[in-house]
């Protein structure tokens, strides 16, 4: 049932896309003769102020139809007799909308659950490196640089960068104990190694508790409890996964003590940790939901903080696209509507965090995923009609309407058998029960 949210999902992304054309039509008065949601067949519709508003029978998409988009009429509230900037302004504006919308969700997400806090651990140390000269070793949580805190990466590398050449005080934490460590980043690092030579984990802070314990496992030999919540293994202090793994792969082989927390107060086991096979981490026989540390963020930081998150996600799914152009991603991880609602259940399944935080986060990625498609030059689509309004700019004169209109007709034709096709595909999936996270 969880699948079902893609439907208002999609409704209410593809209703803005148009929403996003409307309000450009107006605004540069070009006549509006219907406003669509779904595809023809039409199933009824209501006509106020000289625009028809129909729900129709495909619930693929929808549409705007306004004077002179596909004809040669050059009356003044027509289409073809705005200038080009006003045109390009009415395609590009759907994918606006929904770049918007992104932009909306991802305030809210800020403004009322903050940001994660992440924490940066030493996963490996190159030999001879900067890094091991410092004393660093592998499992070691970068904790501060001069002082500062270090939130994300991107801070550690622009210290470094910026101290190429010269000694950068730097605060570990090992297991329990903080240490403070010297390290001068090199100005000519070999390739692949850094100006200090590790490899970075990158972990949000999270507490873990424990949701099942399977019987006779190396976790129910201890006597750990399904609502138990880790606090320490051996050393490490349990703030993330990250330092879950770490203490397992550490530990492996050996019994270590591990510190609960139950029903308030403090329980010490001793879990004998079995050998991982494969460099795969040990088997515990337990089960661990994460819940996220989120570090509340300023009023005034939060359209900021918003607009940072959303131009990721931009960027994340544009490199997403040239990637399936250049054939380095599989064009079965493609989804139609069908697949998206498979793709929903799944990430509801799977999301430690609360339902309508995990799914205004889901339809932010496909409001811009919707936005960047549109925005392809093919045919039909508001990137393919952007497109000849590009090169009627190059020209200096116009292509014929009928021809232009001819080439999306085409254009329009060929989705919708693409359409059906990643259907069938989608049901496909589903039958065999392949998941689209693997």
């Amino acid at each position: 049932m969880q699948a079902l949210y893609i439907v208002p999902i999609l409704a209410v992304l593809i209703l803005a896309h148009e929403l996003g054309h409307f309000l450009a039509a107006r605004l540069f008065g070009i006549r509006v003769l219907e406003f669509g949601i779904g595809l023809p067949p039409r199933l009824f519709g209501i006509r106020r102020g000289g625009v028809l508003y129909s729900i129709n029978a495909i619930p693929l998409g929808g549409f705007v139809r306004v004077v002179g988009e596909d004809s040669a009429s050059e009356g003044p509230d027509s289409l073809q007799s705005k200038p080009r900037w006003q045109r390009a302004l009415f395609f590009g504006a759907g994918a606006l909308m929904n770049l918007l919308v992104a932009f909306i969700l991802m305030m809210t997400l800020v403004a009322f659950r903050g940001e994660p806090e992440y924490h940066l651990y030493v996963a490996e140390v190159v030999p001879d490196s900067p890094a091991a000269a410092a004393g660093w070793q592998p499992g070691d949580r970068l904790v501060a640089v001069e002082g500062q805190p270090i939130r994300s990466a991107d801070r550690l590398v622009r210290a470094t960068e910026e101290a190429a050449g010269r000694p950068l005080r730097v605060t570990i934490q090992r297991g329990t104990e903080r240490i403070e460590t010297t390290v001068v980043p090199r100005e000519n690092p070999p390739p692949g190694q850094g100006r200090t030579g590790i490899r970075v984990l990158i972990e949000p802070a999270a507490r873990l508790i424990v949701e099942s314990v399977e019987p006779g496992s190396p976790a129910a030999l201890a006597g750990i409890e399904p609502g138990d919540r880790l606090l320490r293994v051996g050393i490490y202090p349990i703030e993330d996964a990250g330092a879950y793994s770490l203490a397992l792969q550490r530990y492996a082989g050996t019994t270590v003590p591990v510190e609960l927390e139950r029903n308030g107060r403090v329980v010490t086991v001793e879990l004998a940790v079995p050998t991982g096979q494969d460099n795969a981490l040990p088997e515990l026989g337990l089960s661990l939901r994460p819940s996220l540390v989120m570090r509340h963020v300023p009023w005034w930081r939060v359209p900021i903080d918003a607009a940072i998150q959303t131009v990721v996600l931009v960027a994340q799914m544009v490199q997403g696209l040239l990637m399936l152009i250049r054939g380095e991603a599989s064009l079965s991880d493609i989804a139609g509507p069908i697949g998206m609602g498979q793709l929903t259940s799944e990430i509801l399944q799977l999301s430690p965090e609360p339902v309508w935080v995990t799914l205004a986060h889901f339809t932010a990625l496909l409001s811009i995923n919707l936005a960047i498609l549109n925005l392809i030059p093919f045919p039909a689509l508001d990137g393919g009609r952007l497109f000849f309004v590009l090169v009627e700019a190059i020209r200096r004169r116009r292509i014929a309407p009928e021809k232009e209109g001819l080439i999306h007709l085409i254009g329009f034709a060929i989705l919708l058998m693409l359409m059906f096709v990643i259907a069938f595909v989608d049901i496909g999936r589903l039958l065999s029960g392949e998941s689209l996270l693997r």
